[in-house]
């Protein structure tokens, strides 16, 4: 829930008072998430039914299966991130012709020092969501999740390297965009 909020923040960062977002964050964190998740993981959501036998039904198949929330609380943080950075518009000076060269980028060391903090806290969250490491099946499990962690950023981040050096104008080595 919370992290969904936060999701949003970043992307309206610097253009939005503190009133507005408190009342965003309230407005999502009581209504909007909490109805959203319901429909994705309780298997009684807005698209089910209950058939001649009396077993409930989903129009679009099981109920979703979404480790540690993952899929459904970055869903609803990127959609409202979205919708918030529509309606409060770029940074100023950010997109315009005559200041557009001035604009100070951010600073690449920290920038990759932040990625590996957020990146060993992954480690902490991510395996242990799986609830338990107290016999050989649940950490298999664990050790799996740990894998994932490790391999996901990796391959995503070097797929994005690569495609701002190749493929995407203007063709630059870019650390941050790897980071991001």
């Amino acid at each position: 829930c919370a992290t969904g909020a936060t999701i949003v923040s970043g992307a309206m960062a610097e253009r939005t008072q503190l009133k507005g977002f408190i009342t965003f964050t309230v407005l999502m964190t009581s209504i909007i998430y909490p109805i959203v998740v319901y429909w994705g993981w309780s298997g009684s959501g807005v698209f089910n039914f209950t058939d001649e036998a009396g077993e409930s039904k989903s129009v679009v198949g099981p109920p979703l299966i979404d480790f540690a929330g993952s899929g459904l609380v970055h869903m609803v943080g990127g959609i409202g991130a979205l919708c918030g950075a529509v309606i409060v518009g770029p940074r100023k000076g950010r997109y315009d012709p005559e200041t557009e060269a001035h604009f100070q980028g951010h600073s690449i060391p920290l920038c990759v020092l932040g990625t590996f903090f957020l990146w060993f806290g992954w480690y902490g969250f991510n395996p242990g969501s799986t609830g338990a490491m107290h016999d050989r099946e649940t950490a298999n499990t664990a050790g799996l999740v740990a894998v994932n962690t490790t391999l996901s950023p990796c391959v995503s981040g070097l797929l994005v390297f690569l495609l701002r050096a190749k493929v995407v104008s203007p063709k630059l080595l870019d650390v941050g965009g790897f980071c991001n």
